[in-house]
């Protein structure tokens, strides 16, 4: 991987990450027209989330240090388990657990056979329809402070879809609440609060066993020769999806103010069948890498 597809596929995290069009699937896609017949892969992918995760951070930083302050707090007993921000705390870990474990169960499936491009194209029609329905006949009328125990963990549920490339991990966050009656802004705040232990968690896991390798020769040439992007790569690539990612967020978060997700539905559906059309003509492997 060089330099510049380094900083194409940063880009491209940083684009997307927040969007509910799923970040997954735009790496898998442009990873392999860049570099014809192989795939950046999940692990590559787990990495350069931690650059938009950290504009996250920054984004709710008041929100999620007040958060946490609040819920070591309670654990102290100086502050009651009643209250709003210690229960956000918990909601936050409950809905953290099913991503994770079905992570781990199904790590060889997720770093390989749920990379096929064909589930991809669909995944990405399927849930853009979801969306769309969601969005056109939710109530929209909850706030995060309605957030019950039962609707945390169908969130958490709806964020482990997310392990399979398309699917995207706001979009199918954001469809869940919707679905169930909260407003855009309160499901998307809720979904980008909810991805941060996951997404980091994820992360740090796949950096522990990709990057001890690249500090030596060896595994330096290895990578070189395996077409496998290289230690300077990922953090080029993360840093970029940071820079970019803060922007987005910002935007997004204006947008939903007042728009309907209309505009991301229709450009699921299309890049879905775009993605089949490139599938069926044999521009592109559907198996590449897995």
């Amino acid at each position: 991987m060089s330099f510049l597809d380094a900083i194409i596929l940063g880009i491209v995290q940083g684009l997307t990450e927040f969007l509910p069009i799923s970040s997954s699937a735009h790496l898998r896609v442009i990873g392999e027209l860049l570099m014809p017949g192989r795939d950046p892969g999940a692990a590559f992918t787990a990495i350069i989330q931690l650059g938009t995760e950290t504009a996250v951070l920054i984004y709710f930083w008041k929100d999620i240090t007040r958060i946490i302050g609040r819920w070591f707090r309670a654990l102290a007993g100086r502050v009651p388990q009643s209250d709003p921000d210690v229960r956000m705390g918990w909601l936050v870990i409950l809905g953290s657990i099913p991503i994770g474990v079905l992570g781990l169960l199904f790590e060889s499936q997720i770093d390989h056979t749920l990379r096929n491009l064909y589930i991809t194209a669909t995944m990405l029609i399927v849930f853009g329809i979801l969306l769309g329905l969601a969005d056109r006949f939710g109530r929209q009328t909850k706030e995060l402070k309605e957030l019950s125990w039962r609707d945390g963990i169908l969130f958490g549920l709806a964020q482990a879809l997310a392990l399979i490339p398309g699917v995207s991990r706001s979009g199918g966050t954001i469809t869940a609440g919707l679905a169930m009656g909260y407003t855009r802004q309160a499901a998307a705040r809720y979904a980008f609060l909810l991805a941060v232990p996951a997404v980091f968690a994820s992360g740090l896991y796949k950096a522990a066993e990709e990057i001890p390798p690249l500090l030596s020769s060896e595994g330096r040439a290895a990578a070189a020769a395996a077409g496998e992007p290289s230690l300077a790569a990922i953090i080029v690539a993360t840093l970029v999806a940071f820079a970019i990612g803060y922007a987005v967020i910002v935007w997004f978060m204006r947008l939903i103010e007042n728009r309907s997700y209309r505009g991301f539905v229709i450009y699921r559906i299309l890049a879905g069948v775009a993605l089949l059309g490139l599938l069926i003509s044999g521009v592109l492997d559907p198996l590449a890498g897995a």
